[in-house]
């Protein structure tokens, strides 16, 4: 009732923040579902004893099933979308329409359903100028009626409302799945002596260890402890999971995660509603689960991402980068305490990367491709980041801050993986008096934005080692100041870092001069031995580093591997850019070789060699870190002719 509440007189404002939190909750509320059922429950049995089912609102498919399909959205989801927070019924379904919540035909037909009732409710009121909603049983006042709404006959009327009921109850009955679903009692779940005989027939590679985690969870503290509805709940779909584990790869495997996913959620009541209401996302959920362990990791780390298995259509859509930015800066704007914008920016993220994990698993989204958009969700993410840090500064000496964010490494070079971190760089150009301190207190503002851990996580942990003097030096930069260091003060790395730096967020004219520096610094001519000595020590130093005493191959650190490639390249630039500019492009490793093929500064067969074998083991590295290994290593005898083509052309370009 709350929801169409309004004050009329008073504190309007005081009584809906006192009202709001008990009517949207902050996060997602599936319980709604049984909540509303109940309710209905309730009026069905009063509509039965009261003889009331030709009452047009509280009878089967009346006005009040109509009011009952829009609030349900809004008690779950109106918390997290303020779009959804109101009282016409009408417009509430416009925004589940545009939401995707509901099919845009049925919610067509919801709104003619309501345009009718409600027009039948008016005419009724009008006719014996009282508050009804009961049809006429005399034939004047059928007649009557019929002609106010216009149809040739009280049967033509009375035939199309019928109709009209019956859709509208099809739909009621479909939203709010009245049909209990039966609890399977000889599952496994609920034999502990004979559930290792039954596991065997579902396919577990060792039944014993399946029924022993089955039984440690139900016999656990954390189980018993559970209120009724949320056993019952759980008596519901281990069962299932049980089944539906067999059915999506390694069968231990996919069940032990789920087992971890259900207990991570458990005490959630929310949660378990979600999976009892929607069955078939358990599908998808084993899909995920039996896919990565590193995915099921991050599903159970961040459980509110099972809603976005609801509609797996949009889970498996190309992302509309615009579009999204714009939803997230009004959602952003809806809720304007920085607390709950922190977090939603930290659910924004989570969304976003488990929709491009989705597509990843389902193996229609490749690797380069993977990496451009997780850059582009970065992108996305630290603009909405800047502009709300800016607008939280206190004391600020101009309206738009003229500052900028520069990217480097993955980022910088789009390569960024789900759990990499952000190489970044400060810079501003202002010549205003109170500029070092108004940017360098925005500068720590942005960078607490991104790291702060809030009950949702964090944004992205950043490294500020880039800037110039590194960690010792200042968290931000004039561009003059940034730009004198690169030509007296950097170091070779440093300058081979600026090959895979390009500007990210920010003021576009900083961007642009941040890159025409960029490209001088790297087209400058060098002398070709100390830059190869300098680059070799360099590349020692980060062996050195990383010292591999495995029998494995360590994808990453050892000679053949992928910062062997990148080394190569950033060479490759940095001695041949004054002749050839076209290298100071920051278009990626692969095709950078290519071009260094292409200009014959390397053999172009060994160009596309090596290639090949970037992706392969960049491939080979995410497909590792997917099962959740910490390390990407693999046997030296499994990558033979990728190795060989890195290590060759190591030899041939540094001897």
């Amino acid at each position: 009732m709350r929801i169409k509440a309004r004050a009329l007189s008073g504190d309007a404002q005081g009584l809906q923040q006192l009202a709001y939190p008990f009517v949207y909750r902050k996060y997602l509320d599936y319980g709604a579902f049984a909540s509303m059922r109940s309710l209905h429950a309730q009026i069905r049995r009063e509509v039965a004893r009261r003889d009331l089912a030709e009452n047009i609102k509280l009878g089967p498919g009346g006005i009040r099933e109509i009011e009952f399909i829009a609030q349900v959205f809004q008690l779950i989801r109106g918390g997290k979308e303020a779009g959804l927070q109101l009282r016409p019924t009408r417009a509430t379904l416009d925004a589940v329409a545009a939401r995707n919540l509901l099919p845009p035909e049925t919610v067509a037909q919801l709104q003619r359903a309501y345009e009718l009732l409600r027009k039948l409710e008016h005419r009724l009121q009008y006719l014996d100028d009282a508050q009804t909603q009961a049809l006429p049983e005399n034939d004047i006042d059928r007649a009557l009626i019929a002609e106010a709404m216009g149809a040739e006959s009280w049967e033509a009327l009375k035939t199309t409302l019928d109709a009209v009921r019956a859709l509208v109850d099809m739909h009621f009955g479909k939203i709010f799945s009245t049909e209990e679903q039966p609890v399977d009692h000889a599952s496994p779940w609920f034999n502990d002596e004979e559930a290792p005989s039954a596991l065997v027939e579902f396919g577990y590679a060792d039944p014993a260890a399946a029924a022993e985690q089955l039984q440690r969870f139900k016999h656990s503290q954390r189980y018993r402890s559970l209120p009724a509805t949320s056993q019952a709940r759980l008596d519901l779909l281990m069962p299932r999971i049980i089944e539906i584990s067999a059915q999506h790869g390694q069968a231990n495997e996919t069940l032990s995660r789920m087992i971890a996913l259900l207990e991570a959620i458990s005490r959630r009541e929310s949660y378990l509603a979600l999976l009892t209401e929607y069955p078939d996302t358990l599908n998808h959920v084993a899909r995920v689960c039996g896919a990565s362990g590193w995915a099921a990791h991050y599903l159970t780390q961040h459980p509110i991402l099972l809603d976005e298995l609801l509609d797996t259509r949009d889970l498996m859509q190309q992302r509309d980068w615009p579009q999204l930015a714009q939803q997230l800066r009004q959602t952003l704007d809806d809720f304007p305490d920085p607390e709950r914008q922190m977090d939603t920016l930290r659910h924004f993220k989570h969304a976003q990367t488990f929709h491009l994990l989705a597509q990843d698993l389902q193996g229609v989204l490749p690797l380069e491709k993977l990496s451009d958009e997780l850059s582009a969700l970065a992108e996305c993410i630290l603009a909405e980041v800047l502009r709300l840090a800016w607008a939280s500064l206190s004391r600020k000496h101009c309206e738009s801050p003229r500052f900028a964010v520069i990217g480097y490494g993955k980022f910088g070079g789009k390569e960024l993986g789900y759990a990499s971190d952000l190489d970044i760089v400060f810079l501003y150009d202002d010549d205003h008096p109170d500029a070092g301190i108004t940017y360098a207190r925005l500068a720590q503002r942005v960078n607490s934005w991104l790291t702060t851990l809030t009950a949702a996580g964090l944004l992205y942990e950043t490294d500020l080692r880039l800037r110039p003097e590194g960690a010792s030096g200042l968290m931000v930069s004039s561009l003059a100041a940034f730009e004198q260091y690169q030509n007296e003060s950097a170091w070779v790395w440093e300058h081979q870092a600026l090959t895979r730096a390009r500007f990210v967020a920010g003021d576009a004219a900083i961007g642009a001069a941040f890159e025409r520096m960029r490209r001088d610094i790297i087209c400058r001519e060098r002398d070709r031995a100390a830059l190869r000595q300098e680059v070799l020590n360099m590349r020692q130093k980060m062996h050195d580093a990383h010292r591999n005493t495995s029998d494995l191959f360590d994808l990453k650190h050892d000679a053949g591997g992928i910062i062997d490639v990148e080394f190569l390249v950033q060479y490759l630039v940095l001695a041949h850019a004054h002749q050839y500019p076209q290298l100071a492009d920051n278009v990626g490793n692969l095709a950078l070789l290519i071009r260094a093929g292409e200009l014959g500064l390397i053999a172009p067969e060994a160009a596309q060699k090596v290639s090949d074998a970037y992706r392969e083991l960049r491939r080979q590295q995410h497909r590792l870190r997917m099962q959740g290994m910490d390390k990407a290593r693999m046997a030296l005898e499994e990558l033979p002719v990728d190795i060989k083509a890195v290590t060759e052309l190591w030899q041939a370009v540094f001897g």
